[in-house]
């Protein structure tokens, strides 16, 4: 029988992420040779890859174990957010997260829990969700006494500083505030953060699925280190039509509920409407939740 070509199932996504990037390139041309390893390695029988809008910095796909167990098998591009992945499910061990059954930090290869029945917490009304994630972010910061394999998340505020210094005239509001540099550039390294992907890329939500074990996991943690309401503030941006309705009452709302300094929620979530606009967001909505928030 000829060997499986594991080329043939790799998603465009992926590809087209890591097209034009040498290291993420020469990762994705050793991929084949890895998938090969791994499921020798660990007995697995694989289906399909995962291919939707949710899957484009990681190859994953179901599989079975030798013992008849569904997991999942999931390999990262080589990306800044990505690089402390699996320290971060051994740290949290399940709680709230998928568990972690095998891993290969070399490779950057986890065979993970597969949750059961699986459906994104998107698909949940939106004040639902509110509560789902204000209690996962409270799980997530309980206990960090192993805080030393977590980055500082200054390390992905660098990534979008000058965007928001270049951006802030349209917000026609003065000068950027002392606070936001001072943050941007140390945080406060009190509990865990997960980044402004919060609990998974782009949306917090689609990252949370529902399970068997738990109510809700989440599958695609970030690990970082800095000051806590800032944790919140993706599943703000992911709420348009809310927040946008009402600013000040959203950001209030979700700070009670993730039991958050208001005011510094706040702070964070006008700092991220001025440094990371999304393009589906007209520039007058942008507009009015910026001068809402304004310090």
């Amino acid at each position: 029988m000829a060997p499986f070509d594991w080329s043939m199932i790799i998603p465009q996504q992926l590809s087209a992420n890591c097209r034009n990037h040498s290291e993420r390139q020469a990762w994705l041309d050793r991929l084949p040779a890895m998938l090969e390893e791994l499921t020798g390695r660990w007995s697995l029988r694989t289906g399909p890859p995962f291919e939707h809008a949710n899957v484009t910095c990681s190859w994953v796909a179901p599989v079975v174990c030798a013992d008849g167990i569904s997991a999942v098998l999931k390999l990262g591009m080589p990306h800044m957010e990505g690089a402390s992945e699996i320290e971060g499910l051994r740290f949290w061990n399940g709680n709230p997260t998928v568990q972690l059954l095998e891993a290969d930090n070399d490779l950057g290869a986890m065979l993970l829990e597969r949750c059961q029945p699986g459906y994104s917490l998107r698909s949940e009304p939106e004040h639902k969700q509110d509560i789902v994630i204000a209690t996962l972010l409270r799980t997530f910061g309980n206990d960090l006494r192993h805080r030393k394999i977590f980055s500082s998340s200054g390390t992905c505020q660098k990534c979008w500083n000058f965007g928001a210094m270049r951006r802030w005239p349209r917000l026609t509001i003065g000068p950027m505030p002392d606070w936001c540099a001072k943050d941007w550039a140390v945080g406060s390294a009190r509990k865990t953060v997960t980044h402004r992907r919060t609990i998974g890329n782009r949306s917090s939500r689609s990252k949370c699925l529902r399970s068997g074990r738990e109510p809700w996991l989440v599958i695609d943690p970030k690990s970082f280190i800095g000051d806590p309401p800032y944790d919140v503030v993706q599943h703000l941006h992911n709420c348009e039509v809310r927040l946008h309705a009402d600013p000040i009452g959203m950001v209030k709302r979700l700070a009670d509920l993730c039991e958050v300094d208001t005011e510094r929620l706040q702070l964070w979530t006008f700092a991220r409407a001025a440094a990371d606009p999304r393009p589906d967001w007209s520039k007058t909505l942008w507009l009015d939740v910026g001068r809402a928030l304004a310090p």
